[in-house]
């Protein structure tokens, strides 16, 4: 196999929660630096309006060899499911080089009026979902040496706050599963970080389900510049990886 084959089938990224806005600016953002994209979402919607939007960009890609989208349907919360998705994309794009989970489940109600299924739901979503996807690349990653894992946090993620208590149980959850393999696998060559997304994400499903159609643009996180972020944690030197940053919009208090 040439260097240059070597090369394209090493640049695969996998993202998991796929959707309008940062699930599609993420891999939109890598397959311009010549990846591969794999994309997992419970939504058959929301796969192809990505699928689409990346190859409408180029996205086969050029200048890359074998470079090309890939779709999977898998249910982040469904061991299972997630597997099946992994290993019907391995097929068709290689091992992941980079995963990015990015799914979660967003519940805001008083706890008395939460269900169990509720709680149990958004924690499986939105962290036992990472878990397993870990579990899906890590293998091929520590055979290797190197790899990237980000993973997608939130402001529930440093502290739960009143009637969000299912979004900072499955976000402490994610951010603590982010340490522990960061320090058992940073070792062995592979960066585990988490991204706090401290604000709202400028698209309209937020727009819409908070009221905020009006609100300046300056006020929410654009999708692109979040997404340059995830690059380049990706592209940090070895001798200087973060394992955690956190992103807001200027105007944001914390």
């Amino acid at each position: 196999m040439s260097q240059e084959n070597v090369i394209a089938q090493d640049k695969v990224i996998v993202i998991v929660g796929v959707g309008p806005g940062l699930g599609t600016a993420i891999p939109r953002r890598f397959a311009r630096e010549g990846f591969s994209v794999g994309l997992i979402a419970r939504k058959a919607a929301n796969l192809e309006a990505a699928k689409a939007v990346i190859e409408a960009e180029g996205g086969k890609v050029a200048g890359a060899v074998g470079a090309k989208v890939a779709i999977a349907e898998g249910d982040a919360s469904d061991g299972v499911s997630l597997k099946k998705a992994f290993d019907a994309l391995r097929g068709e794009v290689g091992d992941p080089s980079v995963l990015v989970y990015n799914a979660g489940a967003f519940v805001r109600a008083p706890l008395m009026e939460l269900t169990e299924e509720q709680l149990v739901d958004s924690w499986r979503i939105g962290c036992l979902g990472a878990f397993l996807s870990a579990q899906q690349v890590l293998p091929d990653m520590v055979a290797k040496g190197r790899g990237t894992i980000l993973l997608t946090g939130a402001t529930g993620s440093m502290r739960g706050s009143a009637n969000f208590a299912c979004m900072a149980v499955s976000k402490f959850g994610l951010r603590a599963l982010g340490q522990s393999m960061a320090r058992e696998f940073g070792p062995q060559g592979i960066h585990v970080a988490h991204v706090i997304v401290d604000g709202q994400i400028n698209n309209p499903r937020t727009r819409e389900r908070f009221g905020t159609t009006d609100r300046p643009e300056d006020t929410f996180l654009d999708t692109e510049a979040m997404a340059d972020t995830y690059w380049h944690l990706h592209a940090q030197h070895k001798t200087s990886w973060a394992q955690e940053i956190d992103l807001r919009p200027s105007m944001e208090k914390f």
